[in-house]
């Protein structure tokens, strides 16, 4: 039997590039069947619409605002995500606090920090391992050398995430 551990607040392995930071709370590592992370979002960060066909991911809005979206629109655009609309007529959420949002594998999903202000959430990724995409994006952009969006586009199509739309989201 293994036993487990606590963390203090700020606790964990920080990683992190650009306007999100990440604090990895568990993952792989620790043999966990998901890796939970505490990620700081800052004003304007926009991970552009995109899906992973192999896991499920959970989010918890802690402080700050979040513009949420998690499901199939009906025309997919390569725009602004913003502008997507469900069949059913869902858009995108805007959510603080207590906010929470499940995607389903093979469900296209964004999320954005509309600012001005810092937004903080609780990630989680079933099953455990998204802190290497992560650590490598993180590597990436702060080796010191030139990169383009084909190294990014390389390196998530290697962790199973498909880029719908831009990252920075609107064009």
């Amino acid at each position: 039997m293994t036993d487990g551990f606590v963390l203090p607040p700020g606790g964990g392995q920080r990683l992190g590039a650009g306007g999100l930071g990440v604090t990895l709370k568990a993952g792989v590592q620790h043999g966990a069947s998901a890796s939970v992370f505490e990620t700081v979002i800052g004003p304007g960060f926009d991970v552009g619409a995109h899906l992973h066909h192999g896991a499920q991911e959970f989010f918890y809005v802690l402080e700050g605002e979040v513009e949420f979206l998690a499901f199939e629109p009906k025309v997919r655009t390569e725009g602004d995500w913003r502008e997507w609309e469900s069949p059913d007529g869902r858009t995108v959420v805007r959510g603080g606090p207590g906010s929470f949002m499940f995607v389903p594998a093979g469900c296209p999903h964004a999320f954005a920090n509309p600012g001005p202000g810092l937004a903080r959430m609780l990630f989680q990724v079933a099953p455990a391992g998204h802190e290497i995409y992560l650590q490598e994006l993180a590597d990436l952009v702060t080796r010191g050398r030139p990169f383009g969006p084909d190294a990014i586009a390389e390196l998530r199509r290697r962790h199973d995430i498909q880029q719908l739309t831009p990252l920075g989201g609107r064009r």
